[in-house]
């Protein structure tokens, strides 16, 4: 997914011929990395570039030990730019080593989002003294082919790296896949099928998705489309990503197919879908009828898996922004950052099958131990807790399911709230009196919702990650997820819920956590 604004056209040309792969722009042009992460919003335990901006991940792979993350990145400002390849490694997923830049634009374009596998069997040729490439499979995206007024601009290229991700040879008869008019064409997931013994890549195409199939990373056939009539289509479709997986508890397997778009979602602008289904190695088919959501928060957009992850585990990353107000937010230095990487696991509820998303347990080295407790609250009552710093923290416990409020404050009376309402199913989120807002009016004046009509019982199980510009909510371990950006100026230390029903509310296993920094 790449977007930009007119605004920015005139800067993009004048700085894109010195940002070109053969202008051989050197990485100690752009800052080295530095500790502490001490910025004002700076998040501490989410992965954030150095400085400069950042979109999309791209090339998510696992390979010899290592986690790559990729990531649409321009190191010159903070605001979207001639995109590049920024590139960071890491052995848990936490710990992030910043890399040099993996891929500069060239001849071709800018080098737009996609995707990386390690090519075990040497199918590219690339290969070399038994050493299995890793390669990179991005959109190319032209300027001046899109400034001429043409639809071909878009095309998808590749290279190979040879020293897992240190270093990039780009193939030198790029584009492999061309363009005969369809605007948006671009954002390619590719991954290995084994039944077929082939490569598949998922494509979109402006409003539904196309699939490719190569034997060798180089030459693509188009096999099938989907999606012209099904799903959300208030905004471009962007990002793909096709993998099987198993249901939860049972034998049964299922493929999954996210799409993000660029506006539509549930609670304005950015969102992220996903299709259940099957692929049959060739086509795609599914028979939802239901739009469903990866994350109903406006903050999770272009996220995709991982590929050759240890035990197949389903592994995603999302960008935490939206694009109504991306390019505004308050931070100087730097601007984006991740979401917590998490775990995918697919669940049938009845007859629905839903996709869970929660963080990776790894995330539990990073979180201090602390007591657990809990306490009734007669209607109408409060409890009030207080807390040093709530804004690098975690916040757990179980609620029966009865109406309340929990919010958290600073002495700022800075304000973040979290609704939730029985007979409606929906937990909502007011940020818009949680800090810095003023800064893009869909920022700061809306309440967002998340529909949770599938909750069971007479509880439900509250995980809130608080770093400091963000929230992400997981209810009963990634059913129902929100993430959401916010600026408080200062940090929160209070919290209180609030019984909005006429009978005792149970709050249990109760207890704040904090969360150790991964920069510090």
């Amino acid at each position: 997914m790449n977007r930009y604004h007119t605004l920015h056209i005139a800067l993009i040309f004048m700085v894109l011929s010195s940002c070109t792969q053969n202008s051989k722009t050197k990485d100690s042009d752009i800052a080295p990395f530095e500790k502490p992460y001490d910025e004002q919003y700076r998040p501490q335990y989410h992965f954030s570039p150095f400085s400069a901006w950042m979109n999309d991940p791209n090339g998510l792979v696992y390979n010899d030990g290592v986690y790559h993350l990729f990531y649409q990145y321009y190191p010159y400002a903070t605001v979207w730019g001639p995109m590049h390849w920024g590139h960071a490694t890491s052995n848990d997923m936490l710990h992030w080593q910043h890399k040099p830049i993996a891929l500069y634009p060239d001849e071709n374009g800018l080098i737009f989002s996609g995707s990386a596998v390690v090519d075990k069997n040497n199918t590219s040729g690339f290969g070399k003294d038994g050493i299995a490439p890793l390669v990179a499979i991005y959109t190319y995206h032209l300027m001046e082919g899109e400034k001429s007024g043409s639809n071909d601009f878009q095309t998808q290229g590749i290279a190979y790296s040879l020293d897992n991700g240190e270093t990039f040879t780009k193939y030198e008869e790029n584009p492999v896949i061309g363009n005969e008019g369809i605007r948006d064409l671009r954002d390619p997931k590719v991954f290995w099928h084994d039944d077929t013994k082939s490569w598949i890549m998922a494509l979109v195409a402006g409003d539904h998705l196309k699939l490719y199939r190569s034997k060798n990373l180089k030459q693509w056939d188009i096999i099938s489309d989907f999606g012209e009539d099904q799903g959300a289509q208030g905004g471009v479709w962007e990002c793909p990503d096709l993998f099987e997986m198993q249901v939860e508890g049972t034998d049964e397997k299922k493929w999954v197919l996210i799409i993000s778009i660029g506006s539509g979602g549930p609670n304005g602008g950015s969102a992220t879908q996903y299709f259940v289904g099957d692929f049959d190695g060739t086509t795609f088919t599914s028979n939802q009828e239901k739009i469903k959501w990866l994350d109903w928060g406006t903050d999770n957009y272009a996220g995709v898996t991982y590929n050759n992850t240890p035990d197949n585990e389903r592994l995603f990353i999302g960008w935490m922004s939206n694009w109504q107000y991306a390019l505004k937010t308050p931070t100087k230095k730097w601007r984006s950052a991740m979401t917590l990487p998490r775990t995918l696991q697919l669940k049938k509820y009845g007859d629905e099958y839903m996709l869970h998303n929660s963080p990776v347990s790894k995330i539990d080295t990073l979180i201090q131990p602390s007591e657990t407790k809990g306490f009734t609250i007669e209607p109408n009552e409060s409890q009030k807790v207080t807390a040093q710093n709530l804004n690098q923290a975690k916040i757990a416990f179980t609620a029966t399911k009865k109406d309340f409020k929990m919010s958290l404050s600073n002495k700022k009376d800075e304000r973040l709230t979290l609704i939730y309402d029985d007979a409606s199913d929906l937990l909502m989120l007011d940020r818009t009196q949680s800090g810095a807002t003023s800064f893009n009016y869909e920022f700061g004046n809306k309440l967002h919702h998340m529909v949770t009509d599938q909750l069971k019982g007479e509880d439900f199980k509250v995980e809130i990650y608080m770093d400091w510009s963000s929230i992400e909510i997981f209810i009963n371990d990634g059913q129902y997820v929100m993430t959401q950006q916010i600026f408080p100026t200062e940090v929160y230390t209070d919290l209180v819920f609030e019984n909005l029903s006429d009978s005792n509310l149970d709050i249990r296993e109760f207890s704040i956590s904090t969360i150790k920094s991964v920069w510090q």
